[in-house]
């Protein structure tokens, strides 16, 4: 009984454009009460059928949408379980920059050492943003503090064709969510995340390590 309700709340799939969009996508009650709760229990932790077989490095950040999270997990979770079990097992300060393959799948996680560039005057220049339509981006910040926006739905617009995996955005500065990201959490850009990464702080120091992970995006 249980497995045919949740199999029939993630077919209740968010449908884009039937309300005005704010950030993210727009969830029924139901959905939402049952993400929050699987994210609370930490249902997602747990990688593996041995007693430590569980993610305690980090937690979502208070941004993550958490109902979609809940329904890409429900429709992908190999491919999640994999993600937690390598960040678990991995130390993720000494593993060199740039690509490395996640053994046992098709990922990849990107380890990125460098500094948060765009400024504010970038973003009134309405320049960093993008989003993505096959994958989801998983970002981990191991080191430092990284910047983010998240667009408005209701003012932004494509300003450039699709390119795998890539579109880019005209927004409103004053409509932006800006936010931060540190260790300990992650976040998590959905294809209804239009968003600009590595956006300045207010910490002492712009430099910072992070991985990104790309996750298939299940439909």
């Amino acid at each position: 009984m249980k497995k045919t309700i949740v199999a029939l709340l993630v077919a209740m799939a968010p449908m884009v454009g039937t309300m005005a969009q704010t950030y993210t996508n727009s969830y029924s009650k139901e959905v939402t009460r049952l993400a929050e709760k699987w994210a609370k229990k930490g249902e997602w932790r747990v990688f593996g059928s041995e007693k430590g077989d569980r993610f305690t490095k980090a937690s979502p950040a208070p941004t993550v949408n958490l109902a979609e999270f809940y329904l890409q997990y429900q429709k992908n979770p190999e491919q999640w379980k994999a993600v937690f079990r390598w960040l678990q097992e991995t130390d993720l300060l000494a593993i060199p920059a740039g690509r490395t393959p996640i053994p046992g799948t098709t990922l990849t996680v990107s380890v990125e050492d460098g500094d948060n560039w765009c400024s504010q005057d970038d973003l009134r220049a309405g320049k960093g943003s993008e989003s993505h339509y096959q994958k989801i981006d998983f970002m981990y910040v191991v080191r430092g503090t990284e910047g983010f926006c998240r667009l408005d739905h209701e003012t932004s617009k494509p300003r450039a064709d699709y390119k795998p995996d890539r579109l880019e955005y005209t927004f409103d500065y004053d409509r932006l969510q800006q936010f931060t990201s540190i260790p300990g959490t992650f976040n998590i850009m959905f294809p209804c995340d239009w968003h600009v990464a590595k956006v300045k702080t207010d910490a002492e120091s712009q430099n910072l390590r992070v991985l990104v992970i790309k996750v298939d995006n299940k439909m």
